[in-house]
């Protein structure tokens, strides 16, 4: 089943948080900032934790923040990495739900507001949308990252099919999730923690609702370097014993080479 949106929020739209951790992206900060103002959704606040950026993200950020009161920025003194600016904007938001926007993405003009009607339709806690692939400099690549239309703990434990830039959670629901201190794989942790307090899968909205930036030699992008934090998450984080870390590992494996990619297509341009 395809869930796609049918109506529009309610006439009491709640507020909503929206979280980007921020480190050397002056090229791009501008470009994700705006598209959280095009939204036709307006009830919201962006928190943009600065985390000691060299270049001039910091004064982007501020002389925007100076016109919209609904940007925040929050400067930090040292390098914390990203899930220490994810969970400190997540202690500082006021809203009912929180979302994520990673400071290199960008959001279609319509995704909160079909986003957050979806999960108001759906008495859902838990949500997350298709997106798409683009370049360094923006330009689209022709792929697409299709939602799952209904997300269980036990697939999710299995890989990470929220796209942390396309995911919300309810908190006024199941209070504020705050990210283990990993270096990777701190969004699958949130999401699993969110589905698991919720009782009852995340849900998929299948439409094109946001970008990733695919840059050239991130981690994120080299999928073989993430292989010790994948280990790392079950032994470390979930606790597994080294054996079953090494069975979920295999499990992994097979999720992501030969189911996921059903949910990846190749789009025309």
């Amino acid at each position: 089943m395809l869930y796609v949106v049918k109506k529009e929020p309610t006439n009491s739209t709640p507020f909503v948080s929206i979280i980007t951790p921020l480190f050397n992206a002056e090229k791009y900060i501008a470009q994700t900032i705006q598209s959280v103002q095009d939204q036709r959704y307006e009830n919201w606040e962006h928190i943009i934790v600065n985390d000691h950026s060299s270049d001039t993200s910091e004064e982007i950020v501020r002389e925007i923040a100076l016109k919209d009161s609904r940007i925040k920025l929050v400067s930090l003194k040292e390098n914390h990495g990203a899930a220490y600016c994810r969970n400190h904007a997540t202690k500082l938001a006021n809203g009912e739900y929180i979302a994520f926007l990673d400071s290199d993405d960008v959001w279609q003009a319509d995704k909160l507001w079909k986003q957050i009607a979806f999960m108001q339709s759906e008495d859902c806690d838990v949500s997350f949308t298709s997106y798409l692939h683009m370049d360094e400099k923006g330009k689209p690549l022709g792929k697409r990252i299709r939602a799952l239309s209904v997300l269980p703990y036990k697939k999710q434990l299995r890989n990470n099919y929220i796209g942390n830039l396309t995911g919300i959670y309810s908190a006024k629901n199941l209070g504020k999730i705050m990210a283990p201190p990993i270096r990777k794989r701190q969004d699958w942790a949130v999401w699993l923690a969110a589905i698991k307090k919720s009782g009852k899968p995340a849900l998929g909205l299948g439409e094109d609702l946001a970008y990733y930036r695919v840059r050239e030699g991130s981690m994120s992008s080299n999928k073989l370097a993430l292989v010790p934090y994948n280990f790392k998450f079950y032994r470390g984080y979930l606790g597994y014993s080294w054996w079953g870390a090494s069975i979920r590992l295999l499990l992994f494996f097979w999720e992501y080479f030969l189911v996921r990619p059903k949910q990846i297509e190749n789009i025309m341009l």
